[in-house]
């Protein structure tokens, strides 16, 4: 826990209420160091207290004087020290700090047009500090706070920071782990803690900006590393930090910067290229700019056999990018599998191939897990697996021995996230059942030569690891491996011309006890080791992203569509993505969503209207079979590639995407010629109607009541048999307009009408089955209505019933590209 040397603040949500305070700093000398960029201006006094933030344009200072605003603090045995006295030395141009304990800090100033920049040059006896922090800075900017970019901004002016290097964080050092947390804090400015159910909130992952009662905070920090640490880390209370040597804390460097609102992002991508920063480019524009960061893309496990059919399928979807979501045999060295017998020769042809039909080939990682099967495991497993941590076996043991004795307990007797249960002596990978309850230590029932390695000796003293895990059954990395690894992820696109990559799993890299800076090192070599042919024109998604990653990678999306339905599956998590991304000007994406041989036509409408609502791109799941066995799939791949054809061309209004941002309003996209559409909202009621038990006499029918805003209108429907076959169908309108369905619908079928005198019958998979005569006088006008329905169920399951859905079309609004 860090001690702060001055008085806690009351003001301050969670953590911070530990480190800003209420009491100003008093200063006899009111001399202050000036320093500017083109809208901005920075003024720090003698104490090495920030004065101000201002906007040139307007003189206004945006810093909270309430609070100790330190440009720079340090930390040794767990207490934070502020400085007490600053001055600067304009030859130089570096602001001398000094703080209580005779430590003396060099900050390196430089005044740039667009951003200045800090950089701790030297601080005496810096092997004794333990971390740097850049702030908080405090400022009274409450409008938006984009906590991972770190960018707080109102209507008028932006105010940043920028990590200038991957050892300086963004954040505060509020883990020993260094992993950002996550809060919820309920819209409205009111940042203190509150339960109340159905208020909206929003999921911060705080770091280097923060919400607070006053506005806003900004702040970054360097740890030393040069010595070992236990921590808390990977959901163990003991996890051994190694040293790493990257400098320590000279060198951490920021930069600070303040701009209209309007040209915060474009100042951004300025800072970048001044301070060689990344900055992909993506159809030759910045990655953060152009709309092609947003684009959907279709996952297909395509192979040399079939790329051609996966090529095809792709284009009449509309989709530039195919990308397939497991090509390895084995994660770490990653081997391609057996859907490629010609390797990555057979993959390069795949790409080429693509790239002449104007399509980009991806795949997907895991990051930094480590298959079991891998050649970093087996036969000999590599001495840089990440390790829990380490003590000695306190005997001679046999090759054979299920009874490993060990000189302490405390980080093999860790059993939350020890999905794999691995010790390492030497070259020999062991599995154990247990630990024992008391000393003499043991582990307990091992399994000995696992994975491929050799059952040995081992002799007492030798060392002996608990090897970290993930619950996929994976190994995981130290940093120097991790670097390793993101290298032959880097070989395998420079090799094949593979431009798109999801870093899915990037937090596995805390496994390096580094938390964002693991991750930052692994994804930091992978692009440095890309070629600059690749690094034109890729696409690099993750599952998460942080501060100095963001200048990195494309976009934020993610997995899990297996759980549920196109509208169910992480809807409300999808949802509240959109909010984080347009906070943090990061492209919105709405994850991934899989297509199944039943998957309506009606269901990927749904989602397409989210996909414009947001302007978010997605990526389409699915694989032959199910475009082979869903009898929609021509009329799904259209509808695709014309939502999509519409939304990158920017056609729908304001008006049209508030509305489509509710999930429970639907629309249907017509296209009426060459970049011309009609946009129509579609009503829709749905109801199920279940087997009842009633006493004789009594009504089975249901009656369902629905309102209709759309004017006078044709009410179409959609009634699909679940877990029973349906007869004797009736549906009466509003008590007087009644039809009788002359049809038998099987368990599973469906039968939808649309208007006119014909309605189809369809099966699971929407595969018409055939048209049946129906001519139903079902206008509705406005108002309130009734449907009252019936059935005879027969041939029953566990939960037979009718879904029935009503559906009634709005008048077409005309949509085209400008």
């Amino acid at each position: 826990m860090i001690k702060l040397l001055y008085k806690k603040s009351t003001a301050w949500l969670s953590v911070l209420i530990l480190f800003l305070l209420v009491t100003q700093t008093s200063c006899s000398d009111k001399k202050t160091f000036h320093f500017q960029s083109d809208a901005f201006s920075i003024d720090i006094n003698t104490k090495g207290e920030l004065e101000s933030f201002s906007s040139k344009k307007n003189d206004q200072n945006y810093t909270f004087k309430d609070t100790l605003n330190a440009l720079i603090s340090i930390q040794k045995q767990g207490e934070l020290i502020v400085p007490d006295k600053a001055d600067y030395n304009s030859e130089t141009k570096s602001l001398s700090v000094s703080f209580p304990g005779n430590y003396t800090a060099e900050i390196k100033i430089e005044e740039k047009q667009s951003h200045l920049t800090f950089e701790l040059i030297s601080l005496t006896r810096s092997d004794e500090i333990e971390l740097i922090v850049w702030g908080p800075f405090p400022t009274t900017i409450k409008g938006t706070i984009g906590e991972t970019v770190g960018v707080v901004r109102d209507d008028e002016f932006a105010i940043g920071i920028q990590s200038l290097n991957p050892k300086t964080l963004g954040g505060y050092p509020w883990n020993d782990n260094d992993a950002m947390p996550q809060i919820d804090i309920f819209e409205g400015g009111n940042y203190s803690d509150i339960s109340e159910e159905g208020k909206r909130y929003v999921l911060y992952r705080v770091e280097a900006a923060k919400p607070a009662d006053f506005g806003s905070t900004l702040q970054a920090y360097t740890r030393n590393r040069s010595k070992e640490r236990v921590i808390k880390n990977w959901s163990k209370d003991k996890y051994v930090a190694p040293a790493f040597n990257d400098g320590g804390v000279i060198g951490s460097k920021i930069a600070l910067f303040g701009a209209k609102t309007e040209d915060a992002l474009s100042t951004i991508g300025k800072i970048e290229l001044a301070e060689g920063l990344p900055h992909p480019i993506i159809d030759g524009e910045w990655g953060k700019t152009t709309r092609t960061a947003a684009a959907a893309y279709m996952i297909m496990g395509f192979n040399e056999a079939n790329i051609e059919r996966a090529i095809d399928y792709t284009k009449k979807a509309g989709l530039r990018y195919l990308y397939h979501g497991g090509p390895f045999k084995t994660w770490g060295k990653f081997q391609l599998n057996d859907q490629f017998p010609n390797g990555k020769k057979g993959l390069k042809t795949i790409v080429d191939k693509a790239q002449k039909e104007g399509i980009m080939v991806g795949v997907h990682t895991l990051s930094n897990f480590i298959t079991t099967n891998d050649p970093y495991v087996t036969p000999i497993p590599d001495s840089r697996l990440a390790k829990v941590g380490s003590c000695k076996i306190t005997a001679d043991i046999s090759s054979n021995q299920k009874d490993i004795p060990i000189e302490s307990p405390d980080f093999f007797q860790q059993m939350k996230n020890n999905s794999l249960k691995t010790v390492q002596i030497g070259t020999e990978l062991i599995r154990y059942g247990t630990v024992s309850k008391e000393a003499p230590w043991k582990l307990i029932d091992c399994q000995r030569g696992m994975y491929g390695t050799k059952a040995s000796a081992h002799n007492s003293g030798d060392q002996i690891s608990l090897l970290a895990d993930h619950g996929y059954k994976v190994f995981l990395t130290n940093a120097q491996l991790g670097e390793e690894m993101a290298q032959n992820i880097a070989d395998l696109y420079n090799e094949t011309g593979l431009r798109q990559i999801s870093f899915d799993g990037v937090e596995g890299n805390r496994s390096t006890a580094m938390g964002n800076y693991g991750e930052i090192l692994f994804t930091q070599a992978w692009y440095d080791h890309l070629s600059d042919d690749i690094k034109s024109h890729f696409i690099a998604d993750a599952s998460r992203t942080s501060h100095y990653f963001w200048h990195m990678y494309t976009r934020m999306n993610w997995g899990e569509p297996w759980y549920a339905g196109f509208r169910e599956s992480q809807t409300e998590y999808r949802l509240k993505n959109q909010a984080y991304f347009q906070r943090n000007y990061m492209p919105g994406m709405l994850g991934w969503f899989s297509m199944r041989p039943s998957t309506s036509i009606e269901d990927i409408e749904w989602m397409l209207a989210r996909s414009a609502a947001f302007n978010a791109g997605y990526a389409f799941v699915t694989n032959f079979d199910a475009l082979e066995k869903n009898g929609y799939s021509d009329d799904i791949l259209k509808a695709i590639g014309e939502w999509e054809k519409a939304r990158m061309a920017n056609v729908f209004s304001n008006d049209q995407r508030k509305r489509m941002e509710d999930i429970k309003n639907e629309f249907h996209l017509e296209t009426i010629g060459e970049n011309q559409w009609n946009l129509y909202q579609v009503y829709s009621h749905k109801y199920n109607h279940e087997k009842k038990i009633r006493q004789p006499g009594e009504p089975l029918y249901s009656t369902f009541n629905f309102e209709n805003s759309a004017g006078e209108n044709a009410l179409q429907f959609i009634l699909t048999a679940q877990d029973a076959d349906l007869s004797k169908i009736t549906l009466e309108l509003d008590n007087y307009k009644k039809v009788v369905l002359p049809v038998t619908l099987k368990s599973g079928q469906t039968i939808k009408y649309t208007g006119g005198k014909k309605a189809t019958i369809y099966s699971a998979n929407w595969k018409k089955i055939r048209d049946i005569d129906l001519s139903a006088d079902f206008t509705v006008s406005n108002g309130n209505h009734t449907m009252d329905f019936d059935c005879t169920f027969s041939n029953e399951g566990k939960t037979p019933n009718a879904k029935l859905e009503l559906r009634i079309v709005g008048s077409p609004e005309p949509v085209n590209a400008r």
